[in-house]
């Protein structure tokens, strides 16, 4: 069944003066009137919602690791101040911004003719790519925690009443038979933006070498052994080879590229 039918069979069935929610067991919105808030997690779009659902027991929180996230040191929070010490470090940050803007200039504008334009977007791609690359080589390999928060099916259905300042809010939590999904309907009359937004944010974790030692343990029992495939599969009957290539005019650009990203290169380990 198609999202939009399922999201027309539930309007056509419910009141359009209340507010309703269809989410999963890990309280992500599925159907929802305004459609900003579909795939968003609960809790970003009303944490006072969420604060009650935990606070009653149907969702858990439970705290979940990364072990290869990717975080940035500490010490590459640069100040924004730190340009400014000296004004041949902006000298040379002006004429690094110049001499990149000048490259793009004339990957846009070569005149390769209109035979190239592929090959000046790949080009282009390219630079940016690399430029690209190089800012994300400050971050290093790190430990992150991060919050999941899972439905309780024991609790089937719930209801309540919010408390917020000058008005209350009522709710109604049901799971929808023989899924993962579940029925919540609210008030929307009441503001209840007094209650802080519940996050699904990751943070750095300093975990201590004990610790890690035991996780290692821990992923070499579970590591199941891989082995290659007993044959190789590099053609399907019903793959189109003329759909791939384009790249038949690529070699007359080739020089010139080049050159233009060898210069690039030249002129940003001159001006460090």
């Amino acid at each position: 069944m198609r999202l939009e039918f399922l999201q027309r069979m539930f309007w056509a069935a419910t009141q359009q003066d209340l507010d309703c929610f269809v989410i999963d067991n890990n309280g992500f919105i599925l159907i929802s009137e305004r459609s900003q808030e579909i795939g968003r997690f609960l809790g970003e779009v009303d944490g006072a919602l969420m604060t009650q659902l935990l606070s009653t027991g149907v969702f858990s929180q439970v705290t979940m690791y990364d072990y290869q996230a990717m975080c940035k040191p500490p010490n590459q929070h640069h100040s924004a101040a730190r340009p400014l010490a000296s004004p041949i470090s902006a000298l040379l940050t002006a004429i690094r911004w110049l001499a990149n803007e000048l490259l793009l200039f004339l990957l846009e504008w070569s005149t390769w003719g209109s035979q190239h334009a592929d090959t000046g977007a790949e080009a282009k791609a390219v630079f940016h790519h690399s430029h690209k690359h190089k800012k994300q080589d400050t971050l290093q390999p790190c430990d992150t925690e991060y919050p999941v928060f899972v439905h309780q099916r024991a609790i089937q259905e719930a209801n309540g009443i919010l408390e917020c300042g000058a008005c209350q809010k009522i709710f109604v939590i049901q799971q929808i038979p023989n899924s993962n999904l579940l029925l919540l309907v609210t008030d929307p009359t009441c503001d209840c933006s007094i209650f802080p937004l519940v996050l699904q944010e990751a943070t750095e974790v300093k975990l201590n070498p004990a610790h890690n030692a035991s996780v290692k343990c821990d992923r070499m029992r579970s590591q199941k052994l891989r082995r290659r495939p007993d044959s190789c599969h590099a053609f399907h009957p019903e793959e189109n080879a003329q759909d791939c290539g384009g790249t038949s005019d690529t070699s007359a650009s080739l020089p010139l590229l080049l050159l233009l990203l060898g210069t690039w290169a030249l002129l940003t380990q001159l001006l460090r």
